[in-house]
């Protein structure tokens, strides 16, 4: 077995660099080994007695293999002279490449920074790639690089469907059963993959990432759906090499924790040894293709030369643990396979090992010539692509007649043929519309479906459309944010709900570090194409406490890439919900619409019975343009009031009293559109007023208030008369204290009157 293989540094060899050791190491071990060999296989034949691993597979293996180790020598050795600018290696992981031989390129990949090996053997599966000169472009974070074009060191390859992921620990274990969930869903509902039917989604991470609350979210809810007999084919492996960065594992541990796991199939790989290894990996990935259940890959690793090439382990590890680390080298062991099964000669070996050094150093000299990014606007061109003239031809386009009538009941019911409604109405049957008009459309969510909402938002659209698109999930936003990415991932336009604002924040890093990040690491080839609901904000009357009034949207805000709505009233939530569509669909965005709770069922505006907060339904050739706002009184130029969601109708009533005290002639602007902020236009209704109020129903610090008169002070108007009128910083308390914390109508009257002094 592998473990009896000895350790062959020298003495004088203990206080060198780990990575020289390690390179010096396999010369020394293939020059010394005194073993006999066997006759040469033929290719076809097993590499070893009961292997399931032929002479041929073993040899491109070992090739993948040492791609890997020679691309993390080079990057220590490069690193120094700023030609490299990432040194995470994969070193003591190079047995990952069973995966990928076994897999099929076109299994979607989610992969950790540990996955050379993985890569250089996934480039076998198309002719006329090159793994070496690829990741020396991106280790050399060139604008050529083909993964992300210069962006970051990323494993990824749009050809070999391997998406490319940030190094956030764990984050991207949901959104890969979420691809793995999307398979199936998919062909339940007709809709053409763009990858065979039988694909599965393999997710690789570490033994020490496995604890991460995000990565417990995934198992959970791949056992979850397993335990509901759902196919949810993701294949998830944990390279255990024993320890994360300097925090060891438990010895046994993930044996012990995901052996017995309910509905997570449990298979052990020894991913040192390939002649061992090999049939056990593949085994596992031809459970998961058949069974289509969740599977864990407990596939041993070892991590040698340390987290990154920062870190020097001689300073908290022992020499006689890192030599004991360093003889469990794989590479070791597949040269020592090389040796006895006859397949390889002392000097092939040798020859194998130095040919790959020079064309891995070659290649990264050849990258570091390459140009880098130098501009901004290189660095941005992916982040929040825009085509406005597709965006707006494609948020006007009809459903057909036929798809509308069957929706919504007879052409009768057409919504723009009823009286005017309430927003929660006109949300309602803009999502009908938008289901009419496509197909690949999916919402889903907790409790929209038979119960239609807590709200009732979503009623109707699980009887007219069936369970196959409008389903319930388990009460796990996390889950929710990453089954949306996966259903994107094969060409689907997902609606997940997030029910509150309030219960977003614990699953935002799927937002932030990963849907929104992905165009940016991708240079465009990958998106997560999405709209999710989002209701929130505050003014329900006192009810719920902060968990239903939860009015910071500082957090979105700082997304970069994200677009977010916030409609006040019900003919824009439904033309703004067709533009939010049409950024999914055409520049591949993700995008949010902030639903204001307690405008939902809001029928007057000034007094009771008046039903000026009622609007009609506009046709679903109307839609609105991203960053259009809407301006009340428009010729008005003593003052003008920003506000947004539910400072509208507060502004409104406001601007009625301001005009009766002092005879100014208010302009209201609602933003609608919350991220990006339309700088340009707050720009010009402030340069056309002589007072200004700035009305965000926010917390005072880092709202939406304080990007309004941002844009108002860097146009040059800051020296006006400004007020701003917001929520103090705090959580919302319950009942009738929640109005001493929020803005109310006599506070933005107040606000006018201090204007006058």
């Amino acid at each position: 077995m592998f473990n009896t293989v000895p350790n062959p540094i020298p003495a004088r060899m203990k206080g060198l660099n780990r990575a020289e050791i390690c390179d010096v190491n396999f010369s020394e071990f293939v020059k010394n080994w005194a073993g006999s060999p066997r006759p040469k296989p033929a290719p076809g034949e097993a590499i070893l007695d009961g292997s399931a691993l032929n002479a041929q597979g073993f040899r491109e293996l070992f090739e993948s293999q040492l791609i890997s180790r020679h691309l993390d020598l080079m990057a220590r050795v490069l690193r120094v002279q700023n030609k490299v600018f990432y040194t995470i290696g994969s070193s003591g992981h190079e047995g990952n490449a069973m995966v990928a031989r076994a897999a099929r390129h076109t299994d979607p990949a989610f992969l950790h920074y540990r996955s050379g090996g993985f890569m250089a053997e996934r480039f076998r599966k198309l002719p006329g790639m090159d793994p070496i000169m690829d990741s020396a472009l991106s280790f050399a974070a060139s604008a050529e690089d083909p993964a992300s074009g210069g962006r970051h060191k990323v494993w990824g390859s749009k050809p070999l469907w391997v998406l490319p992921q940030t190094s956030t620990i764990a984050s991207h274990l949901p959104k890969a059963l979420g691809t793995a969930v999307a398979i199936e869903a998919a062909k339940r509902i007709g809709h053409a993959l763009p990858i065979p039917d039988d694909s599965i989604a393999i997710c690789s991470f570490g033994d020490a990432s496995s604890n991460h609350a995000t990565a417990q979210t995934a198992f959970n809810a791949a056992s979850w759906t397993a335990y509901q007999k759902l196919p949810a084919p993701v294949l998830y492996v944990c390279e255990d090499n024993g320890i994360g960065i300097s925090v060891k594992t438990p010895g046994g541990w993930i044996a012990e924790n995901f052996r017995n796991r309910p509905d997570l199939d449990y298979f052990f790989a020894d991913g040192l040894d390939l002649a061992t290894g090999y049939g056990d990996v593949l085994r596992a990935v031809e459970h998961c293709r058949k069974t289509r259940r969740p599977t864990f890959l407990h596939l041993r690793t070892n991590r040698i030369m340390g987290h990154a090439g920062t870190d020097f382990e001689i300073e908290w590890r022992s020499i006689e643990e890192l030599c004991a680390v360093e003889a469990a080298d794989p590479l070791l062991r597949s040269a020592a396979i090389a040796l006895e099964s006859g397949a390889m000669s002392k000097d092939d070996i040798l020859a194998l090992y130095e040919a790959t050094r020079q064309k891995c150093f070659a290649a990264a000299e050849d990258a570091d010539r390459r140009p880098r990014i130098a501009t901004l606007e290189q660095v941005m061109a992916p982040l929040a692509p825009y085509t406005p003239d597709k965006v707006a031809a494609e948020a006007v386009r009809m459903p057909s007649l036929e798809a509308r009538i069957k929706a919504f009941g007879s052409e009768d019911k057409l919504p723009e043929k009823q009286v005017p409604r309430h927003l929660a109405i006109q949300i309602n049957q803009a999502l009908h519309d938008l289901f009419a008009k496509y197909p690949e459309t999916l919402l889903f969510g907790e409790d929209v479906a038979q119960k239609g909402g807590v709200y009732t938002v979503t009623k109707g659209l699980h009887k007219a459309f069936g369970n196959k698109r409008v389903f319930n999930t388990l009460l796990d936003e996390t889950m929710i944010l990453g089954m949306a990415q996966g259903f994107a991932n094969v060409g689907l336009l997902p609606i997940p709900e997030i029910q509150y604002l309030a219960y977003l924040h614990n699953a935002i890093d799927q937002i932030r570090g990963e849907a929104c990040s992905l165009q940016f690491f991708s240079n465009n080839q990958y998106a997560n194409p999405m709209l999710v609901r989002i209701a929130g904000l505050g003014y329900q009357r006192g009810f719920g406490g902060h968990f239903h009034n939860d009015n910071s949207v500082t957090a979105l805000r700082d997304i970069p890439g994200l677009v977010v709505g916030c409609p006040s009233r019900g003919d824009d939530a439904a033309m703004m919900l067709r533009t939010l569509a049409a950024l999914a669909k055409v520049d591949g965005r993700v995008c949010a619409l902030l639903e204001p709770i307690a405008l939902y069922m809001t029928k007057d505006l000034y007094e009771a019975g008046d039903g000026q907060w009622l609007t009609e339904y506009p046709p679903p050739d109307q839609a609105l343009t991203l960053g259009e706002e809407r301006v009340y009184n428009p010729g008005a130029t003593d003052c003008v009031i920003f506000s947004f969601g539910n400072g509208m109708p507060m502004s409104l009533r406001a601007a009625r009293q301001i005009e009766a005290q002092h005879g100014w002639k208010v302009r209201v602007v609602d933003l609608r559109w919350l991220v990006p902020l339309n700088h340009a236009a707050i720009a010009k209704h402030a340069s056309e007023c002589k007072r200004i109020l700035v009305v965000d129903e926010g917390r005072h610090s880092a709202g939406i208030g304080e990007g309004v008169i941002t844009a108002i002070t860097e146009a040059g108007h800051g020296g006006k008369p400004l007020q701003r009128v917001v929520g103090a910083d705090t959580y919302t308390p319950l009942a009738g204290a929640a109005f001493l914390v929020i803005p109310k109508d006599e506070d933005i009257v107040a606000a006018a009157n201090a204007l006058v002094g």
